[in-house]
């Protein structure tokens, strides 16, 4: 193996090493969100197997990072894909939008719930009324 190859293969496992631990998943749960066997990835992540275009592509995706994010050195920073702008936004989601969402859903929740309620005493008073009992 070429120094070439040699450090590649090094920044590659660096970088799933890291970009999975900011995930917080352990090798078991990322090879598992991968369909890959933990024996495999752990060989990737000591630089001792050599990974598809096809299961390149994937490892970033599922990192949500650029494939060229896998081989950059740790002072340089990732592009953000399309996933780190959704948490992004999702972060910046404020108190009032929520808000807003819960009080446009409630009286659909409160009409569903009272509609439920009423079809139950009515079962259950019927069911009482055929025994001879009174509610």
């Amino acid at each position: 193996m070429d120094k070439d190859e040699k450090e590649c293969r090094e920044l590659l496992s660096l970088n799933i090493k890291r970009y999975r631990a900011r995930l917080g998943m352990s090798q078991m749960d990322f090879s598992l969100a991968m369909d890959i066997s933990t024996p495999f990835l752990s060989d990737i992540e000591l630089g001792k197997k050599w990974v598809s275009p096809k299961t390149l592509a994937k490892l970033a995706r599922a990192l949500h990072v650029d494939i060229s994010d896998l081989f950059k050195r740790e002072d340089e920073p990732p592009k953000p894909t399309v996933a780190a702008e959704v948490i992004k936004y999702l972060d910046s989601v404020d108190d009032t939008l929520i808000k807003q969402i819960i009080n446009s859903i409630e009286p659909a929740i409160e009409r569903s719930v009272n509609h439920s309620i009423s079809n139950m005493r009515k079962y259950y008073v019927e069911q009482l009324t055929e025994k001879g009992e009174s509610g």
